[in-house]
């Protein structure tokens, strides 16, 4: 079985949310990899930019590094979470039926694929972990809750509740579901490979033209 890739949005950060979410994904006996927004950390590297005058490109490498921040939030939030900088620490944590918290910065340091800039958020690095690992689900916890029928990750886009790059980075046989407030499940329901907490946005082996 695949890991499911749970990416922890940023905007959860000092919201009553956070804490259920972490108690359900704590609880979690299916293979799971956290992946952190950049929360209030990244707010403050869009507010440096802002006085400093620093290209793109560095404010994506400091955001990334922001959620590597976040991360260790995370981390610390549960004897399970385990922070994990690569493929192979990652691997090893999920063995130990733990949950690896990725701290993105060292896997996603110049790859190729992957542009640095502001249209790159965390969204989009979940879903390129996910297509890295071969995840068959994607889960993007946000602190909005969108409903949008299947096959409309053009309007999540054009809503701005993800970002521009997401369907580029998307795998074809990565499920995206989409979860906010209104989804949280109970610490004893949790997440399993059947149910999946919020909405179905784009199923595995669909093609759509990204745009």
């Amino acid at each position: 079985m695949t890991p499911l890739i749970v990416k922890l949005g940023g905007s959860t950060a000092g919201q009553k949310e956070l804490a259920s979410w972490l108690e359900v994904l704590s609880t979690v006996t299916l293979p799971l990899i956290i992946v952190p927004g950049g929360g209030p950390f990244a707010d403050q590297v869009r507010a440096a930019q802002q006085q400093l005058h620093f290209s793109d490109q560095a404010a994506h490498h400091m955001a990334i590094l922001a959620m590597d921040q976040f991360g260790m939030v995370v981390a610390d939030r549960s004897p399970r979470f385990r922070p994990a900088r690569t493929s192979e620490e990652i691997a090893g944590i999920l063995e130990e039926r733990a949950v690896p918290v990725w701290l993105p910065s060292t896997m996603t340091r110049d790859a190729p694929d992957i542009p640095q800039s502001w249209d790159v958020t965390s969204d989009s690095l979940a879903a390129w972990l996910a297509r890295r690992l071969g995840a068959a689900r994607l889960l993007l916890i946000k602190q909005v809750d969108p409903r949008f029928p299947e096959d409309r990750l053009d309007a999540l886009v054009d809503s701005g509740i993800v970002d521009a790059m997401l369907p580029h980075m998307l795998g074809e046989n990565t499920s995206l579901y989409v979860a906010g407030p209104s989804s949280l499940p109970l610490p004893s329901e949790g997440l399993s490979t059947t149910q999946m907490p919020g909405s179905l946005v784009r199923g595995a082996g669909t093609a759509r033209a990204a745009g």
